[in-house]
């Protein structure tokens, strides 16, 4: 099914994971409308701005993770969801 695109299964799951959350951010925007809100960010943002400075933030963790260390890339994705979830939850 993917062999055009030559992807493996986990890059497969990781857009499917964030089409996933991109449906269920724009349900629940409809259902209850985002509020914009002050937090550490020290930026007005809604959850769905938090949620793309979450995701380009997480993103850069497991880049600069790449570029400076050969640790587990688990112990990786660890940080960076980490990161994503506290700038989603308290940004």
């Amino acid at each position: 099914m993917l062999e055009w695109m030559v992807w493996t299964v986990p890059t497969a799951l990781v857009f499917a994971g964030l089409a996933l959350l991109l449906i269920v951010m724009a349900v629940w925007a409809h259902v209850s409308p985002p509020v914009a809100r002050r937090g550490f960010l020290r930026i007005e943002t809604d959850r769905g701005d938090r949620l793309y400075i979450g995701l380009i933030s997480a993103a850069v963790v497991l880049a600069g993770w790449i570029a400076i260390t050969d640790l587990s890339m688990w112990l990786a994705l660890g940080c960076a969801l980490l990161v994503a979830v506290v700038i989603g939850i308290w940004g």
